[in-house]
């Protein structure tokens, strides 16, 4: 695999990032929870309960192995059409893992980053986030990304109005990744080198459209709660097979990694 040194807040449409066995960045969707429960006769709620388990050891384990961002997909704008009783629940979750799982991460020398609009969230929740965040803001472990009412498209239109408030006399002939990047809520981190979803579904769901342009796309049909650190390292002897050329053919991908 190619390595070139770049910064965090580079492009992979504009320079060739750097590529190790271990993904440097992996992003999940953790599909599966209620399907989970609804196979052992348990409401749907069970699963969520499950589910944050598996996020305690998919935690651990990237921090153990050396990766350096994890972004979780958590819930996203499309998911408050839910019924109401279960979206009510994941907020009552939700708040529960910020009052007891901060102090966990932050003893691990684990950031807490939350992506995705937090003003429809209930004022306690928006104070727990801040608290969280601030809490965990010096550790330099594991970045921990939770993408909550978050939406891939409602990112990048956050992205271009900031961008536009920033340079109010931009010309259409002056915008560039450059100048928009900075504003995506995901600016601090390199895009993902791995993106993984459980449960069988082969879809991206308006998760991080922008960042996952060159990410290589994982897919299983393990359900979230059933997903282990073996499932893990399965995905990443995945990734290990994969050539990633980022434009350029496979003649150029081998002359590069002959260089080294």
């Amino acid at each position: 695999m190619v390595t070139k040194n770049i910064s965090a807040h580079a492009s992979s449409t504009q320079d060739v990032p750097e590529v190790a066995q271990i993904p440097r960045h992996i992003a999940i969707i953790m599909d599966g929870n209620g399907r989970w429960a609804t196979k052992r006769f348990l409401p749907r709620v069970a699963g969520h309960s499950q589910g944050l388990d598996t996020v305690r050891k998919i935690v651990k384990e990237c921090g153990d192995v050396g990766v350096e961002y994890l972004t979780l997909f958590a819930f996203s704008s499309e998911n408050w059409r839910r019924p109401e009783e279960e979206v009510g629940f994941l907020m009552k979750l939700f708040l529960t893992a910020l009052e007891k799982e901060v102090s966990r991460l932050d003893r691990n020398n684990v950031r807490l980053r939350l992506i995705g609009d937090m003003s429809r969230f209930d004022p306690l929740i928006q104070e727990r986030v801040a608290q969280a965040e601030s809490l965990t803001a010096k550790n330099t472990g594991l970045n921990l990304t939770i993408a909550a009412n978050y939406g891939g498209r409602w990112d990048m239109l956050q992205a271009f109005s900031a961008c536009l408030k920033a340079n109010p006399h931009l010309s259409p002939e002056e915008v560039s990744e450059d100048l928009l990047t900075p504003h995506l809520s995901m600016s601090f981190a390199p895009e993902p080198d791995l993106f993984i979803r459980t449960g069988g579904e082969q879809r991206i769901s308006n998760f991080l459209l922008w960042q996952l342009a060159y990410t290589e796309l994982y897919f299983t049909d393990l359900l979230w709660p059933d997903f282990d650190p073996a499932a893990l390292q399965a995905s990443f002897d995945w990734y290990r097979q994969r050539e990633r050329r980022f434009g350029r053919t496979s003649a150029q991908v081998m002359a590069s990694e002959k260089e080294k």
